[in-house]
Formats: C-alpha cells, sequence, structure tokens
C-alpha cells in the first residue's frame, strides 16, 4: 500500500463523522458532501505526518468550510425569513445504513434543523460542535477566531434559542408511529376533529414546495389552522401512494405517484401528539434525495 492509500484509507475512517458535523452544520446533504470532499483536498495537500490529531484537524477544517459556507448563505439570502426546509435523512422504518444512522443520531429531528437555520453562523457552529459533538471551545475558537470565552457565549446564545423553541420529541418509535397513524387515518377520512385531537395546541405546519412552485413555501401555526387544510390532507393522502418511513430517526411517511416519490413528511411528536409537521415537496430537491421507495 503506497502513501496515497494509506492516506485515503485514514481518511475514510472518519468520513462518516465528517459528513454528520457538515451535515448538521448546513441542514443540506450535496453541501455537506462538498465541505467532506473539501476536506479531503486540503488534506491530500497537507504533510499529514505533522498531523498529529487527525480527526480533530479533519473536524477543524470542515468547520472552517461549513462556517465559509454558511456565511455566503447569508449574504446571498435576501429575505431574512427565507422559508427553506433542511434535507431530510430518510430510511426504512427497520433502519438505514450506517452513515444514515450517524446523521441522525441525538434525534437531530427537522425541527430542530430548521432552528440551526436560523442562527448565525458563528452561533451554529459553536452549538453543534460543542454541544453535539462535544469539540472543546478552544478548539473552536480557533475556527471561528475568536476567544474561547467568547465561544462559549456563541454556544450559549445558540443553545437558549434551541431549548425555547423546539420542543423536546418522544422518543419511542412505537408511540410515534401510533401518532402518526393516527393522523394519516384522519386526514384520508378530512376528518378535522379527528385531526385536531392528535395535534398540539401549538403545532407548526412548515411546506417547502419550491422557490418557483405557486404558493411557494410556508408556514401554519395552531391545532385549528392546520386542522382546517383536512380537504388538502384528504385530497393529498387519496391521490397519492402513502407508505411509512424513518425521516430524520422518527416516524414520518413518503408520497409517491406513480411510482416516483413526491413529498417528504416528517413528524415531531411530544406528549403524544404532532407539534410539528414538516414537508418537503420541492419537486427537484425530493428527485435529488434518491429515495428508495419501501415495498408495500
Amino acid at each position: 500500500m503506497d502513501a496515497d492509500e494509506f492516506l485515503a484509507g485514514r481518511f475514510a475512517e472518519h468520513r462518516t463523522h465528517l459528513k454528520a458535523v457538515a451535515y448538521r452544520m448546513l441542514g443540506s446533504l450535496t453541501e455537506a458532501d462538498d465541505a467532506v470532499q473539501e476536506a479531503w483536498l486540503r488534506l491530500s495537500r497537507t504533510d499529514s505526518g505533522a498531523i498529529g490529531n487527525l480527526g480533530g484537524w479533519l473536524t477543524t477544517v470542515v468547520g472552517r468550510v461549513c462556517l465559509d459556507m454558511l456565511r455566503a448563505r447569508a449574504a446571498r439570502r435576501e429575505a431574512p425569513l427565507e422559508q427553506r426546509l433542511p434535507d431530510p435523512v430518510v430510511s426504512p422504518e427497520d433502519g438505514g445504513d450506517p452513515e444514515q444512522e450517524a446523521l441522525i443520531a441525538d434525534a437531530v429531528g427537522l425541527a430542530l434543523q430548521v432552528v440551526l437555520d436560523s442562527l448565525r453562523p458563528a452561533e451554529r457552529l459553536a452549538f453543534v460542535l460543542h454541544d453535539m459533538f462535544a469539540v472543546p471551545f478552544e478548539q473552536i475558537a480557533t475556527i471561528v477566531d475568536r476567544s474561547p470565552d467568547t465561544a462559549k457565549k456563541l454556544a450559549s446564545r445558540a443553545r437558549q434559542r434551541v431549548r425555547g423553541t423546539v420542543p423536546s420529541p418522544d422518543r419511542d418509535p412505537v408511540r410515534q408511529r401510533r401518532v402518526v397513524d393516527a393522523f394519516l387515518a384522519a386526514a384520508r377520512g378530512g376528518d378535522f376533529t379527528a385531526l385536531l385531537a392528535v395535534l398540539d395546541p401549538d403545532v407548526v405546519l412548515r411546506i417547502d414546495a419550491g422557490a418557483f412552485a405557486e404558493g411557494g413555501s410556508w408556514t401554519i401555526s395552531g391545532a385549528a389552522a392546520v386542522a382546517g387544510h383536512a380537504p388538502n390532507f384528504q385530497r393529498f393522502t387519496t391521490t397519492h401512494t402513502v407508505q411509512r418511513v424513518l425521516v430524520n430517526g422518527a416516524a414520518g411517511l413518503i408520497s409517491s405517484e406513480d411510482g416516483r416519490p413526491r413529498s417528504v413528511l416528517g413528524f415531531t411528536i411530544a406528549d403524544g401528539r404532532i407539534a410539528a409537521i414538516d414537508i418537503l415537496s420541492d419537486p427537484e430537491r425530493v428527485a435529488r434525495l434518491d429515495l428508495a421507495l419501501p415495498r408495500g
């Protein structure tokens, strides 16, 4: 084995972890792959013999790449509150491959990813690296070019926003599925009362149909307002094939038409009710997910 093959093998050992870091930083599977690839390119141009802790070095590089991407994204964004759902990680109910499991470890659901998208780039980096991956603030400080104390404050501000806006999800998959199945039955029947019964009073429905779709993307809050869309839910669930999947590790649904995926529905279940519904129906983005439909 030559030096290049040896280095590639060592990088491969860290690749899954690096993509998990990048996904939580960016909320985009494609951009996460780009960030990991950039880390490999930088490693291939570096004297690896001088790197004492390869995993830490690569995490730092991916963090810097993601921070630059987040700052560039913020600079391009014209509307501060532009609605764009993060990419969902979809897998069969019996579980996905190891990389998918790493991406969704610690119940990083779509609702949390949405909140992460609202954070400032440096706050997001500090929170993700420290709270999710236990990276010390001394290392984070070198990425954001701040002091360790400032890095700690960035993470603290992010933590406060996350705690105030994301409900604590129910981790029991059986209870999750029971609630989602009840929602599906109510939706198919267009039953306003039954829908109301499974929705948290403060439920949030987020729909991302794509920038060029009629209606675009929007958010609806409150159980009565969401249940008021019972006719739309009924039309959607009776004209499409709807199947069970896991979305970011939680009970979810995927709809298809003529064998082609059309929408991904992620749910946040808290205290036995639906606290959030996130629907990605942007045709271009759903197609890029390259989803494998479950059987049946």
